[in-house]
């Protein structure tokens, strides 16, 4: 392999003869070619490379010498060249392939000193000497900060250099290059703390608790002389001792030091005032680590029995190092892990040896085997953790998931995550050893022979050894000393863990078997009540009542038989691995189940023959009750339920049993659940226990009452005549015409109700759910301000809300809150929140109420200009929201926005202008409305003050002054009325507008002087004019005005009378001196006081709706509805918890290029649909690029902020990290407010912060250590090799948000031993001026991505976070500032205990942003929105099982990283990641809270078919769930109640669905044979069984589900409690005329049939869905392959059933009836048929409708083959779709061939209906019937042969056969019908017969499609498979062209798919004419 390095073409550079520090980037850098060659052409200048291109193999090594000989060429060609060529060599070094170097192959750039020594020495001391004098300093800008940072990256690279060349240029300098580049002072890349020397003085270093953990961890004293480990230098900190005795990696100590340094800082910070006041000891700090850290080893090494290897000193200074190690040994093991970090025992199993090795060398301690120093198993050299310990294990993982064959191979094949981590919760882990035994059973990958004997003995033998002292144990197992026999390899692949994933509808069963027993107990109850006509409860103490109610204890027998059954069989598979003890009890239990199975009924059959007892024969109270041998026996046998039943009510002795590890507890639970690591001690406390329960009763007792009554109790008449009716006629052949009873129709009656039974508890969860939600909403202020007009009436008690929940309170505040704090902490929840958060404010000091009040006024502002930076809102909004900042607001003066006094002043004088009462009247009119008396004293108050400074004449100040005193002494007086004229009020008005608005004019700075004199007589006018009304026509008194201005006259009388007659008016100018002060001194205060004076005098009421744009009202209610809801306190932001956000990114949109914002090939352009859908804020953002429209901001270069515009509406990337990093923006705004006095809170934030370097710095210092954002962008690296403009978007991201860090993936060979070898890296980098700066490199042991993608690359990247709190968050999603406020609020939850615990993950708010336009999106939002809001709300409390749903969750990090991380990662069982961390939070004991104070953007699709792939991908993961082993631990271990809340709230959603539809088809069925058979004509004539009121029920049941109202009704609550019932009853009535129940049904079927077959078959997998930003039309073809199996077979099926039934029932049965039982049915089949194309946009254009059949037929008529796509060709795709059956097993395959048989039952039954069997039953009719099939077939097969026999050549040979082939068949139809008396009803009912068997036979061909592949059955069924799917097609697509062809069709489809829009006067027309026109 050879590397070639391409050079730019040449570019003069003009050399320049003087020398300075370049200090700044170039711009103007050219871009090159780079390969992958290393040769130098001759004469080739030294030139600008392409630093950014390069191979990722020599990235790392020369990327940073070839950028900064790009930055220095201009100044220092020379020192560019040598630069360059020393990263040739480098790279030459690392490929000796390449050929052709040598300096004598360069120009020779002309030097400035003698030789290259000298000149780089040169160089080299400018710029260290640049350091030394600018490197300590704070007050640094932007520009000189960049410059320093320059100049340290130049004279590390030029240190490298230099010493390369003083130190020879042999191949040993570039080999030591490492140790070169280490010694290099200047710049050393960093993350967040530059703990090198360089960055002392960096504020962030100044910090005392970042000073006091650096001290923790550089307290090297006491530890190993370096010696030791081959280092000739003292260690620098715990960590590189940790590095030289383990072997760990440099980038993942660097990582960790920095990791460890942050988190003790966080936590010292935190700790009580006494310690903290002393931070250098930091004990209660590590202490709070190490029991936060160590909490999952501790408990680990309790249940195996073994003790613990964190051994301390007594000394307190040496346990607070031996901690730190420790601690730091775990980060470590965990920072190198890589995807072990999955398998948190396995790592508690790593640490366990290597903590003990640690001890040991701390100690010196001596081995008592070998004698020698205890030593390291694994340490010493560079990566040897990574090679000897983490990558062995590695490649087991790798391997097994190889063995997974993408999905397709059976789970109990191989080994995922989870069954090797369980592996190390027994003590047979121990057996690997230490060092580890790579023969061991568990680096067993292959399936060999299990069945050898000996294995168990020899595990029995360890265990007998381990029974040992702690001593013995440690010596032993420590050191990997096992016997002879032990250490013997077997080969024996261990096969899975504790438990199987085994793909079976039993598995439903297995899990919730509580659940399902108690359901089919209380329903064998419930029937022999209604037999016995109980009326109510008490009857059921009748003796025989009671005694057949009894017999349900049988069935639990039968039920527990089954249940001991199914484990062994699903365990069967697990065995290699099950301890000896589990499979006793496992038989031991099978044993008692089958016995009680068979002492129960011998024992109830006796008791029913001999003891009869009855009240009345006994007389004392205890002969009542019948002692029978039968109830001593149901005693006995439900004696261990009664033992769980008070067990129940005591849950905290429940717990300690459960989690005790002592013997007599271990004992007592072995006969339950198997004893396993995880699932104990999930107990709630008795109070959450009491709120779960009660609700669920409340949900049960309806449920059995409305079954017992609507359900149970009508059917048993109806059962019993059906019964005593004798059939003796049936109309076909009847197989067993002899069994009595009419069992077949009992059964065909009663299957539905059993099966609605089964389902309808999920009904009324769903509507108890609703209820309680909604009181749960009212109780804690939900929508308590819902709307503009609210939030306008509630304004003013926003500041004291925002006081007591966003400002930190003083320790005062804190005493005096706990004196009056009457209620408990967790009562606040309720309704005492916002009287005690007002009591707190107003108890306050005056000074801390009016500094909070100025706090408030900066963030409220803060937000609007948000708003407005978004474009939200235009500039005329923004100055009519915001709240002016002066000295006024700290002497508790407000002054509100000017939209709250909208129209207040105006209407304040048009009451004053007629007003005829008192003075006092008046002002209590006008002091009723706040508002308006704050806009009249402001608008007073204001003129007042620009008089003050616009009048400076010393006459004019007298009269203004007179007036002025007139005005407030009248006021006084309460004598304004009479010595004002009122009336004259507008005209003042006006007047006053006027000289406003010529005040702002002249503001103008410029402004011409002619322009100017002009403006100044017009304002001396407008003077002039105001004086003569006011005191003309206004004042009563103006008299005394005038004598002012007479007496000026008069003084003047001595000068003449022509001094009087010229003299110049009032407010006019005189020689030089000047009346006015105009213009207005050049002052932002005083033009802002301006502004706003004109703007309150001149709004309208149409300020009143402002802001305009709905996502800002949103908002704005949403904040202000959080300020009263119940949150914790805030603390101050040093105080606060630190936390991270992790983004996951693969390969979606970062920002939308700009050929994408203009491309028109697909649909419009994305910039057109974004003008037409979001105008208001194309509009703004027009105003504020000052822009008239689109052509202009091209024009003006304005591209950049054209495409972030539309990226920031779309679903990008730069759209999530916007908003993300509002987080910090927040934090810097909350530190600001904590330290800043109340001059800088006046002077404004952004002010201070640029002027203020000192402060700047301590922001930004505490921003950094308290948030970081990483986004993991997988394909960054390759993306950036490649040239991919998505690195140079990600890269711009950076630059940016300078604190955003990327995290990806780099993979590039290496050569290892002569051979090219991939090798994977987990790089961190951040930008530093203008380019990627790599910080930390980690190496991998392989490829991550083994499993699922999305967790493998959170896993990766989740080394890189930092903080106590880690929030997930999609690159889908949105965060606004408002939000990022109570960011640090929220965070103090996890210091709030929630039951028994504190929580681990914080669930939060989402609001769905992409609901605004088509009604998809619409209905999609809504329903996510309830789900995330009031589904969510109750899962949290009372029920106790709300789970992680994805995002936007804040975990508790260090809980999760030491417990498997944020997501499970096994392909496939983990498709729904997410979930998974829930389950796993809740079985390791963690707590899951939910919030509704806070609230995260999120996006969805917004068209049909992305939804539906959502639904499918979100079904398949809820089918794999079903099967996992985390569902089932939860099923088992939860107590029943919370059990039937977790199984309801997960899978059991869609199980119901399953149901519900499974009904309907058991339904039809069951009628079709009653029709069919002729029962039902025997019913309705004999036993006058005509409409039974329990079907009608059932299928009501069935359409509460089908409808969508499981999710309605909690959408129409939730709606109701944040918009008002009104709206949300509208919205519901609207959502039905917009078709949402077609929606809802759709969505059911999809849900449905991927659940059901993902179960059945698997092939779950992730389904992409694009998120499309534009809605565009799906053409047929594809809308067929989507929905096909999904959707439309069973939707011709439901409609062939609905058409047999309606065409053979009998005519004495009430069609209303018929009609209401199968109006839902026959509404999904249409839905089902419909759909797709109802909602599909330009579904009824006649030119698309063309187009579409176009397409359609080419591609049914494709021929498929390799290489060609599903879409390309029907073959390829006909083959895809039954990819989930090659994977199948035997079983799968089987029950899909017997549900393919019900495609018969039509056939049979309509044969026998026909007219031309003349009514014969013989069973020689139905063998006819496949006679005529089998014809049929040979007819198609035969023109199919002739096609491809004649059709290429022989066309008219071809059409002659086709039109012989018709003749003959209308032949044989002509003779049946004049022989045999064929009607055409008969060929009508002949297609309804054979039609479903011809599918029925294709279902049966594709399940048996191994056997048959490749011969001639297996090209017939493809044959009849096409003409099947082109007949429906055609079905489908005629009613589309026949509607098409009637506009009002097209126009009405565009109506209510884009209601919403055309609510919000959007342009949708132009949008779909677009997409016309572009196809």
């Amino acid at each position: 392999m050879s590397h070639e390095i391409v050079p730019v073409d040449p570019i003069d550079v003009p050399s320049t003869s003087y020398s300075r520090p370049i200090l700044g980037p170039r711009d103007d850098s050219p871009i090159g070619q780079f390969t992958r060659s290393l040769t130098f052409r001759e004469h080739v200048s030294s030139e600008p490379f392409d630093s950014e291109r390069l191979p990722a193999t020599l990235a790392s090594e020369i990327q940073r010498f070839l950028r900064i000989a790009n930055l220095v060429e201009s100044e220092e060609p020379r020192i560019a060249y040598l630069c360059r060529f020393h990263a040739f060599e480098i790279a030459h070094h690392m490929d000796r392939n390449s050929t052709g170097r040598g300096d004598e192959e360069f120009t020779v750039r002309r030097r400035k000193e003698k030789s290259d020594v000298r000149e780089l020495k040169r160089v080299y001391h400018a710029y260290k000497e640049y350091i030394i004098r600018h490197g300590a300093s704070f007050n640094l800008d932007n520009s000189q900060r960049e410059k320093l940072i320059n100049a340290r990256r130049i004279a590390s690279v030029l240190y490298e250099v230099l010493k390369t060349v003083t130190s020879g240029a042999g191949p040993q300098a570039i080999t030591d290059r490492e140790s070169i580049r280490a010694k290099s002072e200047f710049y050393v890349p960093y993350n967040i703390l530059p703990l090198d020397k360089g960055g002392v003085h960096q504020a962030i270093m100044h910090l005392p608790e970042i000073k006091a953990a650096v001290a923790i961890v550089r307290n090297t004293r006491g530890l190993p002389p370096p010696e030791e480990f081959q280092r000739h230098q003292p260690f620098l900190d715990l960590f590189e001792f940790l590095q030289y005795a383990f072997g760990f990696q440099n980038g993942n100590v660097a990582n960790q030091r920095e990791h460890m340094i942050l988190l003790l800082s966080n936590t010292i910070i935190r700790q009580p005032q006494k310690q903290s006041s002393a931070p250098k000891s930091g004990d209660e700090a590590v202490d709070a680590l190490m029991k936060k850290f160590f909490k999952n080893y501790t408990n680990w090494c309790k249940f195996l029995g073994r003790k613990n290897n964190i051994r301390l000193p007594y000394v307190k200074q040496e346990a607070l190092q031996y901690k730190t190690l420790y601690i730091g040994l775990y980060l470590l093991i965990w920072g190198e892990a890589s995807n072990l970090r999955f398998m948190p025992e396995c790592l508690c199993y790593i640490f366990h040896h290597m903590a003990y090795e640690l001890h040991g060398v701390l100690t010196s301690a001596v081995s008592m085997i070998t004698g020698e120093k205890v030593a390291p198993a694994y340490g010493g050299g560079h990566e040897y953790f990574l090679a000897n310990v983490v990558t062995p294990i590695y490649r087991i993982v790798e391997k097994e998931a190889e063995k997974n064959k993408n999905g397709t191979a059976d789970h109990s094949m191989w080994r995922n995550y989870d069954d090797l981590n369980e592996f190390f919760w027994s003590l047979e882990c121990f057996e690997i050893g230490w060092p580890m035994r790579p023969e061991h059973d568990f680096f067993c990958v292959e399936s060999l022979d299990t069945s050898k004997p000996g294995r168990w003995r020899g595990m029995l033998r360890f265990r007998k050894q381990t029974k040992k002292t702690d001593e013995e144990m440690e010596d032993d197992e420590e050191l990997g000393v096992l016997s002879e026999e032990q250490t013997k390899p077997t080969s024996r692949w261990l096969g899975k863990t504790n438990f199987v994933e085994t793909r079976s509808f039993w598995q439903i069963f297995r899990s919730f078997d509580r659940m399902w027993s108690f359901f089919v107990l209380s329903l064998q109850a419930l029937i022999i009540m209604a037999c016995h006509d109980v009326g109510s409860p008490l009857q059921m103490f009748n003796a025989n009542i009671f005694e057949d109610v009894m017999s349900i204890f049988i069935t639990s027998a039968i039920l527990k038989l089954i249940k001991g059954i199914l484990d062994i069989i699903f365990k069967w598979k697990a065995r290699n691995t099950m301890p000896i003890n589990e499979k006793k009890k496992q038989m031991v239990k099978l044993g008692f189940a089958a016995m009680w199975t068979i002492i129960l009924p011998v024992l109830y059959s006796h008791s029913r023959r001999k003891y009869m007892c009855y009240f009345t024969d006994y007389k004392t109270w205890l002969g009542e009750w019948c002692f029978s041998p039968y109830m001593v026996a149901v005693t006995i046998y439900m004696t261990g339920s009664a033992i769980e039943l008070v067990l129940f009510f005591v849950p905290a002795i429940s717990k300690y049993i459960e989690t005790s590890n002592h013997r007599i507890f271990k004992t007592l639970s072995w006969w339950g659940q198997p004893r396993l690591y995880v699932g104990r001690g999930m107990q709630e406390t008795q109070v959450s226990q009491f709120k779960y329960t009660f609700f669920w009763i409340l949900v049960l007792l309806t449920k059995f009452f409305f079954s017992y009554a609507f359900e149970i109790k009508p059917l048993i008449e109806p059962t019993r005549l059906i019964m005593k009716v004798g059939v003796r006629n049936y109309e076909w052949h009847e197989i067993f015409p002899e069994v009595k009873s009419n069992a077949a129709a009992i059964v065909a009656v009663w299957a539905p109700i059993m099966v609605v039974y089964f389902m309808d508890t999920q009904i009324w969860y769903s509507v108890y759910c609703t209820i309680f939600g909604g009181l749960y909403g009212v109780l804690h202020h939900l929508g308590e301000i819902r709307t503009l007009g609210m939030l306008r009436g509630r304004f003013h008690t926003l500041p004291s809300a925002f006081n007591a929940s966003l400002i930190p309170h003083s320790v005062k505040d804190e005493k005096r809150r706990k004196q009056r704090g009457f209620f408990p902490f967790n009562l606040g929840t309720g309704l005492y929140m916002s009287f005690i958060k007002t009591r707190l404010l107003f108890s306050q000091g005056s000074d801390g109420q009016k500094n909070s009040m100025a706090k408030f006024v900066l963030v409220w502002n803060q937000v609007i200009n948000s708003f407005r930076t978004e474009d939200l809102i235009s500039n005329k909004e923004l100055d009519l929201m915001t709240m002016p900042m002066s000295s006024e607001v700290l002497s508790g003066i407000i002054r509100w926005p000017i939209f709250l006094l909208a129209n207040k002043f105006s209407t304040a004088l048009s009451i004053a202008k007629d007003f005829v009462e008192k003075d006092e009247v008046l002002y209590r009119r006008i002091r009723k409305d706040e508002y308006m008396y704050y806009a009249v004293k402001e608008c007073y108050e204001s003129l007042k003050y620009i008089l003050q400074i616009l009048v400076v004449g010393d006459l004019e100040k007298k009269i203004i002054s007179g007036i002025i005193n007139e005005i407030e002494e009248s006021i006084r007086q309460s004598s304004l009325l009479e010595e004002f004229k009122m009336t004259e009020l507008p005209a003042l008005h006006e007047k006053c507008i006027e000289l406003v608005q010529l005040l702002v004019e002249g503001s103008d700075e410029q402004l011409q002087v002619e322009k100017s004199e002009e403006l100044h007589g017009k304002l001396v006018k407008a003077l002039q004019d105001i004086f003569e009304l006011v005191t003309n026509d206004m004042m009563v008194h103006g008299d005394r005005v005038l004598d002012l201005l007479q007496s000026r006259e008069g003084s003047g009388e001595d000068t003449g009378i022509f001094m009087r007659v010229i003299e110049p008016q009032l407010f006019e100018s005189y020689g030089e001196w000047r009346c006015i002060h105009f213009p207005l001194p050049d002052s932002a205060s005083l033009s802002e006081q301006i502004q706003r004076f004109l703007l309150l005098l001149t709004v309208k009421d149409s300020a009143m709706d402002i802001p305009e744009n709905l996502d800002a009202r949103r908002r704005l209610s949403f904040f202000a509805t959080s300020l009263f809801m119940d949150m914790p306190d805030a603390p101050k932001v040093r105080n606060m918890m630190s936390f991270s956000v992790l983004t996951p990114h693969y390969q979606e949109d970062i920002n939308f290029s700009t050929k994408e914002l203009h491309s028109t090939t697909s649909s419009v352009s994305i910039i057109f649909y974004m003008q037409k859908i979001f105008p208001d804020e194309w509009k703004n953002f027009l105003e504020r690029m000052g822009c008239e429209n689109l052509d202009a901001l091209k024009k003006e270069g304005k591209e950049e902020e054209l495409r972030n515009w539309a990226s920031f509406r779309g679903q990008t990337l730069s759209r999530t990290v916007r908003g993300m990093m509002y987080c910090r923006e927040a934090l810097k705004l909350q530190a600001f407010l904590d330290m800043a006095d109340d001059e800088d809170i006046l002077e404004g934030y952004k002010d201070v912060e640029r002027s203020n370097r000192p402060l700047a710095a301590q922001l930004d210092a505490l921003a950094d250590m308290k948030f970081t954002y990483v986004v993991s962008c997988q394909m960054f690296g390759a993306q950036k090799s490649a040239g991919d403009p998505h690195a140079q978007d990600i890269l711009d991201l950076m630059i940016k948000y300078p604190s955003l860090r990327v995290a990806y993936v780099e993979e590039r060979e290496e050569i290892v031993l002569d051979v090219p070898k991939k090798v994977y890296y987990s790089i961190l980098v951040k930008a530093v001026n203008g380019f990627d700066q790599e910080i930390y490199r980690v190496k991998l042991p392989g490829p991550p991505n083994i499993g699922e993608g999305k967790p493998e690359n959170q896993n990766h990247a989740i080394v890189f976070t930092r903080g106590e709190a880690l929030q997930t968050i999609d690159m889908n999603q949105d965060h606004y500032l408002e939000e990022a406020f109570k960011m640090r609020n929220l965070l103090q939850e996890f210091l709030r205990n929630r039951g028994r615990r504190p929580p681990t993950i914080l669930g939060l708010r989402e609001h769905i942003f992409t609901g605004s336009v088509s009604s998809l999106a619409w209905f999609m939002s809504y329903q996510e929105t309830s789900f995330v809001t009031i589904g969510q709300r109750l899962l949290a409390n009372p029920l106790r099982v709300r789970f992680h749903y994805g995002h936007p969750d804040v975990f508790d990090r260090i809980f999760h990283i030491t417990r498997g991380g944020i997501s499970k990662s096994s392909r496939t069982i983990n498709l729904s990641e997410d979930v998974f961390a829930g389950y796993n939070t809740t079985l390791r004991r963690g707590c899951i809270t939910y919030n509704e104070y806070l609230q995260v953007g999120k996006g969805r699709d917004v068209g049909l078919n992305q939804i539906s792939k959502f639904e499918a991908k979100v079904a398949n993961g809820n089918s794999e769930q079903t099967i996992s082993r985390d569902i089932y631990r939860l099923g088992q271990r939860f107590d029943f109640f919370r059990m039937l809340s977790c199984y309801f709230t997960t899978i059991g959603f869609y199980v119901s669905s399953l149901i519900s539809v499974i009904g309907i088809y058991i339904y039809l069925y069951g009628q079709l044979y009653l029709v069919l058979s002729g029962l039902q004509k025997t019913l309705i004539l004999e036993a006058k069984v005509k409409n039974i009121k329990s079907l009608e029920t059932a299928l009501a049941s069935q359409s509460f589900i089908q409808l969508g109202l499981l999710t309605g009704l909690p959408m129409v609550m939730e709606i109701g409690l944040e918009k008002g019932f009104l709206i949300a009853f509208q919205d519901f009535i609207l959502m039905q005329l917009q078709l949402a129940a077609f929606f809802f049904t759709f969505s059911l079927g999809t849900k449905t049939h991927y659940f059901g077959r993902t179960i059945l078959h698997g092939g779950a997998k992730y389904r992409p869905t694009g998120r499309k930003v534009v809605v565009f039309h799906a053409n047929f073809s594809e809308n067929y392959r989507l929905y096909s199996r999904s959707h439309f077979i069973k939707g011709f099926e439901l409609m062939i059933l609905l058409v047999v039934y309606e065409l053979f029932k009998h005519t004495s049965q009430s069609n209303m009836a018929y009609s209401f039982i199968t109006f839902s049915v026959w509404f999904m089949s249409f839905t089902w048929l419909c759909a797709p194309f109802l909602f599909n946009p330009s579904g009824f254009t006649w030119e698309i409708i063309v187009g579409d059949w176009r397409d359609w037929n080419r591609w049914i008529k494709e021929q498929g083959g390799i290489g060609i796509q599903q879409d390309k060709s029907w073959q390829s795709w006909w083959n895809d779709e039954q990819a989930h059956l090659r994977g199948s097993g035997v079983g799968a395959r089987c029950l899909e061939i017997i549900l393919s048989l019900r495609f018969f039952v039509y056939q049979y039954g309509l044969v026998y209906h026909l007219d031309i069997t003349q009514s014969n039953t013989n069973i020689i009719v139905y063998a006819l019937s496949w006679v005529v099939i089998l014809a049929t077939f040979f007819t198609v097969k035969a023109v199919d042969l002739g096609r491809q026999l004649f059709s290429t050549r022989k066309h008219l040979v071809f059409r002659f056969f086709k039109v012989f082939i018709f003749v003959s068949i209308l032949t044989v139809i002509i003779t049946l019908s004049n022989i045999c008396h064929l009607s055409v009803k008969d060929l009508l009912v002949s297609c309804l017969a054979f039609l479903p068997t011809g599918w029925g036979l294709i279902l049966i061909a594709q399940a048996v499609r191994p056997k048959i592949e490749g011969t001639s059955l297996w090209e017939f069924t493809q044959v009849l498979a096409r003409a099947y799917d082109y007949g429906m097609g055609v079905v489908l697509f005629a009613p589309m062209a026949i509607l098409a062809w009637l506009p009002i069709i097209s126009a009405f489809q565009t109506r209510f798919l884009f209601n919403e829009a055309f609510n919000r006067r959007l342009q949708i027309q132009p949008i779909l004419a677009g997409k016309k026109k572009n196809r």
